[in-house]
């Protein structure tokens, strides 16, 4: 894939264009958003960007995918390109804009590291970002098209209202809601794990974009599940969107949705499944484990949650009662505070040193990234294969590409 001259070029540099990440990325994209403002308006995470994890995500992107053009040449790490290509198709990124990131993404590494710059460098990192970009330009076309003939309609256009038609509270933070397509038309088909993109026009005229997993689908429905994220304790806002849907989106309403989307599903087979989970990343596993209730899998189930006590524990009777419903599972919850005592589940974070874990495991994985690192590794432990872990985790990924 990657020419022999530039790849002894991209090996020779990466140590200082990696080193020099953390201040090509925030220019790269004040320059991009002072081109464009209707990027950051109706495109980008306004919260993401004021907190910074978008720029870590796509530092951790070109790093990864830089270093694995080094170490396999003749390969495509097409695992995180496909989990990339997802995210980018969710909220409707365009193929021209491309060509816009490119743009400025290049000329906030020349600002940065000046001389260091040669043509030949250029041309090396040029290489990179093409081959980067095109093979995710073919893979999002792929998926558009797919998304498009499941809906019907424009490949390059995929939203569509849809109207609320129940809204069910959850625990005081969390919000289910259940929508149907408002020109009657088909639902398209969803795989459990799967997210949607939801577009809230907000108070100043913006049309902000967030993912929001599918918690359950019903026939002739979808129905997602929101969590009102409150200010950080370190200064980070609070949740734009998630704020606007708990206060606004009601039974009647319409609302923009994107199709289902997300590289990471649960797969068909009949080996053992381990779901584990923290907070409201519960929520794919939830559609997960009504999947295999509802189709009546005999495969072994072992569940697993972590959260900070009963009451903000959403879905916390469904997953008793669905692993009650399916013939070979078990469910293991871990409470940080819990509010009295109950022998089924237990105190402190998730410790799988305490938890069934079956040879041939298949693992999936949702929650915030030391949850996520601390599983893995107690999974990787315990057996299981790297390969057979998969994992989603809620906005930008600072995980990506990463082993670790």
């Amino acid at each position: 894939m990657l020419s022999a001259k530039s790849a002894e070029v991209v090996e020779a540099t990466l140590p200082a264009v990696g080193g020099a990440i953390g201040d090509i990325t925030p220019l790269f994209y004040g320059k991009m958003f002072a081109a464009h403002p209707e990027l950051l308006r109706d495109l980008f995470n306004r919260g993401n960007q004021a907190n910074g994890t978008q720029r870590q995500a796509l530092a951790g992107s070109i790093a990864a995918f830089a270093s694995a053009l080094i170490a396999h040449p003749d390969q495509r790490p097409d695992a995180m390109l496909a989990r990339i290509a997802h995210k980018h198709v969710s909220v409707g990124i365009s193929n021209a804009q491309y060509k816009i990131v490119h743009e400025h993404l290049f000329a906030a590494i020349v600002e940065v590291l000046g001389e260091a710059v040669t043509p030949e460098v250029a041309a090396a990192w040029d290489e990179v970002y093409w081959l980067m970009a095109n093979a995710l330009i073919a893979v999002e076309d792929r998926l558009r098209t797919e998304a498009a003939a499941a809906q019907g309609g424009d490949p390059d256009d995929l939203w569509r209202p849809y109207t609320v038609v129940a809204r069910y509270q959850e625990t005081d933070d969390v919000v289910s809601f259940l929508v149907r397509p408002a020109d009657g038309g088909p639902v398209p088909p969803a795989r459990p794990g799967q997210y949607v993109s939801v577009r809230a026009t907000m108070a100043d005229g913006a049309r902000q974009i967030r993912q929001y997993s599918l918690s359950g689908n019903p026939d002739g429905a979808l129905q997602f599940t929101v969590k009102r994220a409150g200010a950080g304790a370190s200064g980070e806002p609070a949740g734009e969107v998630s704020n606007h849907l708990h206060a606004h989106l009601n039974p009647g309403d319409v609302i923009e949705v994107a199709p289902p989307l997300g590289d990471v599903s649960l797969a068909d087979g009949d080996g053992p499944v381990l779901l584990a989970s923290a907070g409201i990343g519960n929520t794919p596993m939830t559609a997960m484990l009504a999947h295999l209730a509802a189709t009546g899998s005999t495969r072994t189930v072992v569940a697993v949650h972590g959260d900070r006590d009963q009451l903000s524990h959403a879905f916390r009777a469904e997953l008793g009662r669905l692993t009650t419903e399916l013939a070979n599972s078990s469910a293991h919850v871990f409470y940080e505070q819990p509010l009295g005592a109950w022998p089924q589940e237990r105190t402190g974070l998730v410790d799988l040193a305490t938890v069934p874990v079956p040879a041939g495991t298949t693992a999936y994985l949702c929650g915030p990234v030391p949850f996520l690192r601390s599983v893995r590794a107690q999974l990787l432990a315990a057996g299981v294969p790297a390969a057979d872990i998969h994992y989603e985790v809620f906005g930008p990924d600072l995980w990506l590409g990463q082993d670790a």
